[in-house]
Order: structure tokens, then C-alpha cells, then sequence
């Protein structure tokens, strides 16, 4: 275990030392200076706004930056909600895969357009290759540059003055696939192929195993897929065991690159925050702040996961290499244990092992993660949601010194409360809402688990399955409790609008306050003003975060995981 525990450390630390180059690198793109790849890829950005008919100097206030965002959502929506439902009709089928039924249809769409990739289907047999490219792939580069520009317009708004325009949301959407994802992607997508990912138009092979016995083997184009849903922190799988399947994630070195893929935008937007503002050691508490909370999260995970499960102890088997129980040997519990926690407070939600199977306390930590949902987060909005906690602790923090609140010189009013009170409460609402409506129409039939077939794990594990279910939908996480049936009409439109709802309203609401402040004349700071950069502010947002998600999760927390902990005992 010592060595594997050497291991997580390193995948840390190289993932954060990383993400310093590239996040500065992504506020060169996004302030217009000038990169080393300029000159291959500013071509390739001036030919699609060319062909989409944008102008690069053109600006957008925030409500046009929040329409153009909206109604391109919305477009994508209805052109592969299409696709999945014809998708039998189309090319590229040469396993005959038929089309989706339209509550699965609207869930997964609903899904991949709002970089959630929760997936009520397995990928090798519910879509097609026309749709694992042109849906699936296509939008996990989309909806990731989606995240990044609502955040680059934010960051922007902390700068400006007496301004009301905050971008171009097609400049910044096309910056963020041309100039930042689509790079990365086709360095990961070839080191994956190296390692074994296939890339292929060929249908499934046919073999014959070592018994004798026929086996039909799906492969397809899952080497670029499975790049930039790590990198877009999309987190949908080509296959159903997502990660955990030796095609997606053949060898140790794929796992590595894998994990590092999770983290490095998501902890670079850190550095993009400093560079752009002006203010590195702002960006320093921040990314501290986080770490703060990741680390803790990360050394529990491992912990319960290299301990093995208490029940099985008491029956004598020998639990050296950790629990064990859907996990894949070649990766090991520690490693699994920190992708589990990574995939979460990055809003990813792929999986290189089976969550459902993972510790009591070990399986709370990915939903801690998905509760706070601003330690790191999704590309761009991990920032955004982030930022809310920044304004609840700035006006905090105003209010027991006795002085208006202010955030880099621009005062925090009622309106900018208001609009951050929006988005932070919504979150808790779709999750502790959802799962109690689950819990009612569950018990609520005659035969409990068998009529609906949701859990066949009633008591705290069941809950947890649900309550997990609906966490990652609000997170736009993606990963689940897989013991939970959930490919079901309740489920399909039940998280689907969630997702929805998740997406848009902590997207939209930031925006607005980020307009506002853009509007307001700024301040120079003075002696009495409360300094972000501080490490008085940092344990201050600590403080406020873990606080707040106390307050708003324990209760479900106790029933959940914590009650299935204690009856292992």
C-alpha cells in the first residue's frame, strides 16, 4: 500500500504543477495574447467564425452573452435529440444498433448538452459509431468550451469598469475548442491509442474464447472519445463500465494520463483566474482552499478503501490489497479510491471502478464532493460555482467587521446577494427534493423494490443510491451508484430536468452578477478593506463552505452512508 499511496501523491502533484503553464496559457488565449501554437491554431479559430458568420470584435452585454449561450444550447439539444431517435436510419451502424426511446433519448441528451454524461444506457449498445461521434463526442467538446467561456466572461467582468459588455460567447466558444481542448485532446487521444484504446469503423469483432465458446466484442471509436470527456470533465463512457473497461482505459500509464486529464483544466482555471485579474496570490489562496478541502477527501477515500470492509474482516479473508469488491486489479483500491474523489469535485463523473461498491464512508467522500460542487469542478463552472461561495463569504465577513462588503473594489449589494443566493440554493433544493420525491414514489407501491425494480439494496445503501442518483445529476457530475435501476421513465425525466435546471440557473444567475459588477465603478482598496488574498479570508471560505454543506447535507449524509457504516461495524 505504500507505494500505491506514493502513487496518489505523485498523480497529484504532477496534476498541479501542470495546471500552472496551462492555465496561464488559457489567459493568453482568452485576453488575446499571443501562444506558441498561434500559428496552427488561430487559422483554424479565424475559418470557423468566418464560416458561423461572427465577428471577433463584436461584444455582448450579459444578457446577449446568456441568450447566445441558451438558444446554441438549445439548438445542439434539438439537432441530436434528432440523432439519437434516427440514429437506426443513419450511417455508421454496422452493428445495427436500433434508436433510443424517448424518455431515454430525452435524458441522454438532456445529459451530454449540459456536460453531465449521466448515462441510463450502455455505450456499446445504445448508440451508434454516427452517434458516439457526432452526439456524444461532438458535444463533450461543445459543452465543455460552454463552461469555459461563461467562466472567461466572469473573470473578464471582475476587470472592467463602468463596462456592460463581458465577451463574445461564440469567440470564447470557439477559443476554448479550437485553442484549448482540441490540442489537449489530440495528445491524450494518441497517447491512449499507444496504450491500446482502439480507433476504429470496423462493427464488433468475433472471437473465440479459450473454452470455445463464441464472444461478440464491441470497439469502435473510443480513443478520442474517451479524450475529451476526461478532458471536458464529461465523464461519458464509450462503453457501460465506462473507465473500468480495458479498452477505455487499458494500462497503468492510461490511468495516470487519465487522471491527470480529470484535474489539469479544472485546477488550471485557478491560474487563469490570477492571470486575468491580475492577482496571483489571490489565485494562490484559492487554489489552496480547494486543495485544502480535496486532500482531506482524498486521504479518507484511501484510507476506507485500502482498510478493506470491516464484514469481510470478520470472516477471516485477508484484505491486504484493500477492498477489492469492483475494483480493477490492474489499478488497485488507493488509485481507484483518488479517481473516485477526483472524478467528483471535478464534476467529471467517469469511473475506474464501481462506486456502488466503494466503503460506506469511502462512497461519501464522491458525494461531499458533488454537494460542495465548487472544489475544482467541471471546466469553467467548477470557478462559477466557486465564486458564489466567494461572494457569501465576502458579505459575511463585510457584516462582522461592520463594513459594506466589497469584491476586488466593486461594493456586494443586495442584488449580487440575491443572484448568488439563487444559485446557491438551488442546488441542495434539486438534490434533497428530488430524493424524497424518489423515497415516496418507491415505498408508495405495494411491493417495494419489485414493482418498480429500482433497489435491491432497500435500507441506508438504497438511499444512498437514490440520493447519489440525484447529486450527480445536480452536479452535472454523471456517475452513479449502479446498483440503482435507473433506466426507467421516473428516472429518465426526473434527472433529466434536473440536469437541465442544474446547468442553467448556477450558469445564468453568475452572469447576472457578473454584469453587474462589470457596471459598477471600482474602488481602490485602503487599509480597511478585506484583503482576498488574505489568509484570514482563505480559512474565512474554507470555513463558509464546509459549514454551509454541513448545514444542507448531513442530515441525508447520517441516513445514508454514515447509517450503513455504523451497522458494518
Amino acid at each position: 500500500m505504500g507505494t500505491e499511496a506514493v502513487a496518489v501523491g505523485a498523480v497529484i502533484l504532477f496534476a498541479t504543477a501542470t495546471s500552472v503553464p496551462l492555465g496561464r496559457y488559457m489567459a493568453r488565449v482568452f485576453s488575446g495574447r499571443r501562444t506558441w501554437l498561434d500559428p496552427v491554431l488561430v487559422p483554424i479559430e479565424r475559418l470557423v467564425l468566418r464560416l458561423t458568420g461572427v465577428r471577433a470584435d463584436e461584444q455582448q452585454n450579459w444578457k446577449q452573452y446568456s441568450v447566445s449561450l441558451l438558444a446554441s444550447n438549445v439548438v445542439l439539444w434539438l439537432a441530436t435529440f434528432a440523432i439519437v431517435s434516427l440514429q437506426k436510419m443513419l450511417p455508421l451502424d454496422p452493428d445495427g444498433i436500433g434508436n433510443m426511446e424517448p424518455t431515454l433519448a430525452f435524458n441522454t441528451i438532456s445529459s451530454f448538452v449540459t456536460n453531465t454524461n449521466l448515462q441510463h444506457y450502455s455505450g456499446e449498445t445504445g448508440l451508434s459509431y454516427f452517434s458516439q461521434m457526432f452526439e456524444a463526442t461532438f458535444l463533450q467538446f461543445v459543452t465543455a468550451a460552454t463552461g469555459i467561456a461563461a467562466c472567461v466572461a466572469l473573470l473578464r467582468a471582475l476587470t472592467r469598469d463602468r463596462e456592460t459588455h463581458i465577451g463574445n460567447f461564440y469567440v470564447d466558444v470557439t477559443r476554448a475548442s479550437v485553442r484549448v481542448l482540441l490540442p489537449l485532446a489530440l495528445v491524450v487521444g494518441t497517447l491512449l491509442m499507444w496504450q491500446g484504446s482502439p480507433m476504429t469503423f470496423r462493427g464488433a469483432a468475433r472471437a473465440i474464447t479459450v473454452e470455445g465458446r463464441p464472444q461478440t466484442i464491441a470497439r469502435g471509436v473510443v480513443a478520442p472519445l474517451v479524450a475529451i470527456k476526461q478532458l471536458g470533465t464529461n465523464g461519458g463512457g464509450y462503453f457501460g463500465s465506462n473507465s473500468t473497461h480495458p479498452y477505455e482505459n487499458p494500462s497503468p500509464l492510461s490511468d495516470l494520463v487519465e487522471t491527470w486529464s480529470i484535474l489539469a483544466i479544472p485546477m488550471g482555471m485557478i491560474w487563469t483566474l490570477g492571470d486575468m485579474v491580475r492577482r496571483q496570490r489571490l489565485a494562490v489562496m484559492l487554489f489552496a482552499v480547494m486543495v485544502a478541502m480535496y486532500i482531506p477527501m482524498v486521504t479518507v477515500a484511501v484510507a476506507q478503501e485500502a482498510g478493506g470492509n470491516p464484514g469481510i474482516a470478520r470472516l477471516g479473508v485477508d484484505q491486504a490489497s484493500g477492498s477489492m469488491e469492483g475494483k480493477e486489479v490492474r489499478f488497485g483500491a488507493p488509485l481507484s479510491a483518488l479517481w473516485a474523489v477526483s472524478t467528483t469535485v471535478t464534476s467529471n463523473g467517469s469511473v475506474n471502478a464501481m462506486h456502488d461498491s466503494l466503503t460506506p464512508l469511502g462512497g461519501l467522500m464522491p458525494m461531499v464532493g458533488m454537494w460542495i460542487n465548487g472544489i475544482f469542478g467541471g471546466v469553467g463552472v467548477g470557478f462559477i460555482n466557486m465564486f458564489i461561495f466567494i461572494i457569501v463569504a465576502v458579505f459575511v465577513a463585510g457584516m462582522m467587521i461592520g463594513r459594506t462588503p466589497e469584491l476586488l473594489g466593486k461594493k456586494i449589494e443586495s442584488r449580487e446577494i440575491k443572484l448568488a443566493s439563487l444559485a446557491l440554493l438551488w442546488h441542495p433544493l434539486a438534490i434533497l427534493v428530488g430524493t424524497a420525491i424518489a423515497c415516496h414514489v418507491w415505498t408508495a407501491t405495494a411491493h417495494p423494490g419489485v414493482a418498480l425494480g429500482w433497489l435491491h439494496n432497500p435500507g441506508p445503501h438504497g438511499f444512498s443510491e437514490m440520493l447519489y442518483e440525484f447529486s450527480s445529476a445536480a452536479a452535472n457530475n454523471g456517475s452513479g451508484f449502479e446498483g440503482l435501476g435507473d433506466n426507467t421513465a421516473f428516472w429518465n425525466i426526473s434527472t433529466g430536468l434536473v440536469m437541465l435546471l442544474s446547468r442553467y440557473i448556477p450558469i445564468i444567475a453568475p452572469l447576472a452578477l457578473a454584469g453587474s459588477l462589470a457596471a459598477k465603478p471600482g474602488m481602490p482598496e485602503t487599509a480597511g478593506s478585506l484583503r482576498l488574498d488574505s489568509a484570514t479570508y482563505g480559512f474565512t471560505l474554507w470555513a463558509v463552505v464546509a459549514i454551509l454543506g454541513l448545514l444542507m447535507f448531513m442530515p441525508v449524509a447520517v441516513l445514508g452512508p454514515i447509517a450503513e457504516y455504523l451497522t458494518l461495524r
